[in-house]
């Protein structure tokens, strides 16, 4: 049996994997989805929100276990489990970025997310500066993010989408080779992604090399539009 964290990524929460863990769990494995602090369930205010609390979030779950962990970033919190590596390096089996951002020592995202040019998602962005935050105009939903998903993940997404942080992605990430470059990482590049799109993937897994990189033909969300064949590849990834 493996144990998969599965972390989210901007505007989104826990509920991203909600067609993914009964096929993971199915399958005999554990699979734990998270809010991350000021999302989804999640009731800290989102001006309280850093990366530092995000990634103590995840922390706190993997400490309560007692086995290794497999951790999955999805898109901007690639920054976080690339964080919860460096502090608990020991803890984790694997991980996985699912189109997501894979950063080196000492950047933020923000800095890959301002070259990420062609992205569709930036016109579409409200912020908010008096809480630190900002949103994404519902708008852009379906193109942006779920153009091969059914449509009433689109509808969801208008009811549960919140605030974002602004901090997280303007935080330089603390990164070692001794600890964050002991773990093994995996990157699974969606290329048909036009929230992150397949230039900036590449760029990111091309300046900090994983040992294998699969390609998904899907938008940004493959939990959605095809989540079997998304765990295939997280069994796959699982047994390497």
């Amino acid at each position: 049996m493996k144990t998969f964290i599965l972390i989210h990524g901007s505007w989104h929460s826990a509920w991203n994997w909600h067609k993914v863990i009964p096929i993971l769990k199915a399958l005999g494995h554990r699979a734990i989805a998270i809010d991350l602090p000021g999302m989804g369930r999640d009731k800290m205010p989102i001006q309280e929100v850093t990366l530092e609390k995000s990634v103590e979030a995840v922390c706190k779950v993997i400490d309560a276990l007692d086995e290794q962990v497999i951790l999955v970033g999805h898109s901007k919190n690639g920054i976080v489990i690339s964080q919860v590596a460096e502090y608990r390096a020991h803890r984790i089996e694997k991980l996985i970025y699912l189109a997501a951002y894979l950063i080196p020592n000492g950047k933020t995202q923000a800095e890959y997310s301002a070259m990420d040019t062609a992205g569709v998602l930036k016109p579409y962005v409200s912020r908010f500066p008096e809480t630190g935050s900002h949103t994404l105009r519902p708008e852009i939903y379906k193109e942006g993010l779920y153009h091969d998903c059914e449509e009433y993940i689109t509808d969801l997404a208008q009811l549960l989408l919140s605030h974002e942080s602004v901090a997280t992605g303007i935080t330089p990430l603390s990164l070692s080779e001794i600890n964050y470059g002991s773990v093994r990482r995996f990157y699974i590049e969606c290329t048909e992604d036009k929230a992150v799109t397949p230039f900036i993937q590449q760029k990111m897994y091309s300046e900090t090399p994983c040992e294998k990189v699969y390609q998904m033909a899907t938008s940004h969300s493959p939990f959605f539009s095809q989540p079997q064949a998304l765990c295939e590849l997280f069994m796959e990834i699982a047994f390497l």
